[in-house]
């Protein structure tokens, strides 16, 4: 709660009175505060969100402890949850800028010679009903599980820069990346430099200044020597690429993010939410 600030409410107001002015479709006929007021104020809105999004409470039990209906728990957690996913994540030592795209993630790697570190992550979600168009798309291949795969940034001290390219399960890691313009980025920014793991041998094969991946497996009849080669490098890129499993281990301690059991549709924006609140915390380090 220290980093939402009450300035939030301005984008709370503006959307409710576009919802209300498409509603009556036209201007208010009475003055302004008319009518009837929210069960819930701004301020116990967020909080119950939060507590939804933290704990993954159902809806029911946190109306009761506000002693409201339901639904009205669910109408403020679908106001709120896009706000806070709408937030963009914080920058260490800028508390005034926030990244909100990839984009913006590589104009600041660009701009202050960070070198990005980049892993993909799955969510093991409900299975979709029986002969729905796409359903197989969420079957993981990896994991043997329906999941939805977001991919996240952080920098060379495992704070949280980004996190998005939200794809089904199914997609490759870095299929989901390419598809998000990250080859268009890294041609834009060429002094930006990134370290990923196997999943991105592709990204590294196409852009080798700029992406370092883990060496190649030797082949079966590989001789001693290369292999001891191989083991030695994979080691050292993998103790340069851990920070993004810590950046990636901080907002799965949010119980959505580790078995997602809510509607598929708003799954990004829960993501987007929590890996926003938990960059508030990555930034202060």
């Amino acid at each position: 709660m220290s980093h939402l600030r009450l300035t939030d409410r301005d984008p709370w107001t503006a959307q409710q009175e576009s919802r209300l002015h498409q509603r009556r479709r036209g201007d208010r006929l009475r003055a302004a505060g008319a009518g009837p007021d929210h069960e819930l104020s701004f301020t116990d809105r967020v909080i119950a969100t939060l507590a939804c999004l933290r704990l993954q409470l159902p809806h029911a039990a946190v109306a009761l402890l506000y002693k409201v209906d339901r639904s009205t728990i669910t109408r403020a957690v679908g106001e709120i949850r896009p706000l806070l996913a709408a937030r963009g994540f914080a920058v260490p030592g800028k508390p005034g800028l926030r990244l909100r795209t990839l984009a913006d993630v590589f104009a600041y790697a660009d701009a202050h010679g960070v070198e990005l570190r980049i892993d993909g992550t799955e969510v093991q979600v409900r299975r979709p009903k029986a002969n729905r168009p796409g359903r197989r798309a969420f079957v993981s291949g990896k994991k043997k599980q329906n999941t939805i795969k977001p991919t996240v940034i952080s920098d060379a001290k495992g704070r949280l820069l980004w996190c998005g390219a939200t794809r089904p399960g199914r997609m490759h890691d870095v299929t989901a990346l390419r598809t998000e313009g990250i080859e268009d980025l890294l041609r834009q920014y060429p002094n930006v430099r990134a370290r990923v793991d196997s999943g991105y041998q592709g990204l590294a094969r196409d852009f080798p200044d700029q992406v370092s991946a883990p060496p190649k497996k030797p082949p079966k009849d590989a001789t001693d020597q290369l292999r001891a080669e191989y083991t030695i490098a994979r080691k050292a890129q993998s103790s340069q690429r851990i920070c993004v499993e810590h950046a990636i281990a901080e907002p799965k301690q949010w119980r959505p993010l580790q078995r997602y059991i809510g509607r598929r549709e708003h799954f990004e924006d829960t993501t987007l939410a929590i890996a926003g609140l938990v960059s508030d915390r990555c930034a202060e380090r």
